[in-house]
């Protein structure tokens, strides 16, 4: 009995560093998504329309994008994504994003990425299905304060897509994308709750979402419904 309990003492304080340091890399992550989102949105002239911000009903940021390249070209990263009920912001579902495509490449680079979903179910399409932002209707986004020209994405797309490289910010075709919930972060940060839970605004937002879900706020604010 005793050998049991100290077993049982061991694993416990084994177990506890380890989901104490995948915390902090969930929270960092996080606050990377805020600063990319903040740099974004706070260049007006050549940022995201305060229209496509206004309509949106998800968001997912993914900061440090990498593209990786052996012949076969791809990308992998970890971000976040959420979607609003009315006009608050929900608790951010933790996910994965990874896409592909034939072709030759000379140099690994990194980047982030910001996706505008129009309607949730593009989002829950490709968390459920596997299904790439293009099969789901995504295109380029336009930039800088124009209203005709997001009013006009809008009408051809179901999904924006951004990407910031190098200090440059604009509208790219990532249409060969995929977003998997991340299971391991979401389990850290929520417990079992599942990512349909957590992307329905069902689960309150943890304090260090409060940053991120502070800026998209005020930067969608006037949306209706």
């Amino acid at each position: 009995m005793a050998n049991r309990f100290s077993v049982a003492i061991l694993a416990l304080t084994i177990s506890v560093p380890a989901f104490s340091s995948h915390g902090r890399r969930d929270v960092t992550r996080l606050r990377r998504a805020n600063r990319v989102f903040s740099a974004v949105v706070q260049t007006s002239r050549r940022g995201i329309p305060g229209p496509i911000l206004k309509a949106a009903r998800c968001v997912a940021v993914v900061p440090g994008e990498r593209a990786f390249a052996l012949g076969f070209g791809g990308a992998f990263g970890k971000g976040v994504a959420t979607c609003r009920r009315g006009p608050d912001w929900g608790a951010p579902l933790f996910v994965r994003l990874s896409g592909g495509s034939w072709g030759f490449h000379l140099a690994t680079q990194s980047g982030d990425l910001i996706v505008i979903f129009r309607r949730r179910a593009a989002l829950t399409s490709s968390l459920a299905f596997g299904l790439t932002l293009g099969a789901l209707g995504a295109a380029a986004g336009p930039i800088g304060p124009n209203a005709s020209a997001a009013s006009a994405a809008w009408r051809r797309a179901k999904i924006l897509t951004y990407r910031r490289r190098r200090g440059v910010f604009a509208g790219a075709r990532l249409g060969g994308y995929t977003l998997r919930p991340d299971k391991s972060s979401n389990r850290a940060m929520y417990g079992d709750r599942s990512w349909g839970h957590i992307l329905a605004g069902e689960l309150p937002a943890p304090a260090s979402a409060y940053p991120l879900l502070g800026t998209l706020g005020r930067y969608s604010a006037g949306a209706s419904k």
